[in-house]
């Protein structure tokens, strides 16, 4: 399952190999054995198996794939942080992208990591930890969505919506021409989505950490 594309998971659920609450079940370790900085909050076993055993039509396009969601947007019963305690609040409904996503069959497992407010370009701006560069530990994974880009770009979900906070242009590990991931140049309008095959993603290369 680790690096799996969203049609890799799709084509293990119609073969009857699979179902939603086995792979959540494998999946609940290795997410907890995963590197902490990615994450602020991360859901246990159970809450992943309760979701996945929530699902009944097999239909649906994202029927049972997990997903990763940038600590600035909204999951019901999930604190919000933004990497920033302080600000920290419970929302009672989901953002509407996380409502859609899971109207499609998918399944949250849990909040990543970002620079704070989404104002930082480098993954290091956070009192939750600085995010490693998942291709090479020398350089900086890039921000503001640090969290979100490393998860996906480590297999660990096959995609994570994020969203900048405006003027910030926000995202990281996005496919473009140049080596800022954070550019202008790079970022539509959030909120996107960051989705694998992850070997189309580039990790801030100009901006070596020391």
């Amino acid at each position: 399952m680790i690096g799996w594309t969203l049609q890799q998971w799709q084509a293990a659920y119609r073969s009857g190999d699979l179902t939603p609450v086995q792979a959540m079940r494998k999946l609940a370790t290795t997410l907890h054995d995963s590197e902490r900085a990615l994450w602020i909050h991360l859901l246990d076993e159970s809450s992943l198996v309760h979701q996945a055993q929530s699902l009944s039509d097999t239909s649906l396009p994202l029927y049972g794939i997990p997903f990763a969601v940038k600590d600035n947007i909204d999951v019901a019963g999930m604190p919000t942080t933004a990497a920033c305690p302080d600000f920290a609040y419970t929302p009672e409904k989901d953002a509407t992208v996380v409502r859609l996503l899971r109207d499609a069959g998918a399944i949250v497992v849990g909040k990543t990591n970002l620079d704070q407010f989404a104002t930082g370009l480098v993954g290091t701006r956070s009192p939750y930890g600085e995010v490693p560069n998942p291709f090479n530990p020398d350089y900086l994974s890039g921000g503001s969505s640090s969290g979100s880009a490393t998860a996906v770009s480590l297999g660990l979900v096959p995609f994570s919506p994020w969203a900048p906070i405006p003027p910030v242009p926000g995202g990281c590990l996005r496919p473009s021409p140049i080596p800022w991931a954070s550019s202008p140049l790079a970022a539509p309008l959030a909120p996107t989505v960051l989705c694998r095959p992850a070997k189309h993603w580039i990790a801030s290369a100009s901006l070596p950490s020391t």
